[in-house]
């Protein structure tokens, strides 16, 4: 669980190390692009910190319904002109409704593969080529395991505590990722090496 700030705040340690590296992806690929929708904002910390770095996007945050008062807090406290009010979204319900039939040409999603059990995992590609736009991009970041195996043994380490809390967690293989984002017309643009055994996945949509 992330803890708070004084202000009451809910932090992570972990978006405080991971933001500076997925910034620098972020620069390189989205520097033309105008609208993001970041799928299990989580605290809100990247969304203010990727918002203010990048002022020619709108940010908007998207989450399940327990998360959402934290990143408000986040966004009320930042008070920029880029980042709306927060939705609710759920991979489990329609998409496409949850957002309001937008589609965007930026989605993003950090440390949530892991989250959710497997057939979340599918439903999510399933649906994002409705709520994507011609040419989207989609940036993916955490760990995964490739041909089965872990690639560190702090992943290791950490996939057996997620299926220990909840047993349909745990790392997601490449190549099944890779495969789903295939069959949702997304193509891979580059598979980024990040710190502490992280990767970023970028995806395109195809016309």
């Amino acid at each position: 669980m992330p803890n708070t700030t004084p202000q009451n705040k809910p932090f992570s340690l972990a978006c405080e190390r991971n933001r500076e590296p997925i910034l620098a992806v972020l620069q390189r690929y989205f520097y033309d692009h105008h609208q993001v929708l970041e799928i299990g904002s989580g605290t809100g910390q990247h969304a203010v910190h990727f918002a203010q770095a990048l002022p020619h996007l709108r940010w908007q945050c998207a989450d399940v319904a327990d998360n959402l008062p934290g990143i408000r807090l986040w966004l009320d406290e930042a008070a920029l002109d880029t980042t709306p009010a927060p939705l609710t979204l759920d991979v489990n319900m329609d998409m496409a409704q949850a957002v309001g039939g937008t589609q965007f040409d930026a989605i993003y999603s950090a440390n949530t593969l892991h989250i959710m059990s497997w057939p979340e995992v599918q439903r999510l590609f399933a649906q994002l080529p409705v709520i994507m736009a011609k040419q989207a991009l989609l940036v993916i970041y955490g760990p995964f395991n490739y041909s089965g195996q872990f690639t560190s043994e702090s992943n290791a380490r950490f996939d057996a505590s997620l299926r220990s809390d909840h047993p349909k967690r745990g790392l997601r293989d490449f190549d099944a990722v890779n495969a789903l984002a295939s069959d949702a017309g997304l193509t891979l643009l580059e598979d980024v090496t990040m710190p502490a055994n992280n990767r970023c996945l970028i995806f395109k949509k195809q016309p």
